[in-house]
């Protein structure tokens, strides 16, 4: 009866090992993952940023272009 406790005890902390080993493993992969998902967004979205701040700008300019159209042509502000 000593024997196969013995057995059963040393085949489940073998399994508990395996079982923690592997965890850990995953663990990391999955936050090397997330970290590099999470870094592709962050340059996706300061792209986006950039792109908003860019038309953004041109449509100031093109406000104040038109303005100064309107005032060459003798035209009233029309307040764009």
């Amino acid at each position: 009866m000593g024997e196969s406790l013995l057995i059963a005890l040393v085949t489940g902390g073998v399994t508990l090992a395996v079982c923690l080993i592997n965890n850990v493993l995953q663990q990391s992969r999955t936050r090397a993952l997330l970290e590099y998902k999470l870094s592709e967004l962050t340059q996706r979205v300061n792209k986006h940023n950039d792109l908003v701040e860019r038309t953004y700008r041109l449509e100031e300019q093109t406000k104040e272009l038109t303005r100064r159209l309107n005032q060459l042509e003798g035209k009233e502000d029309c307040g764009c």
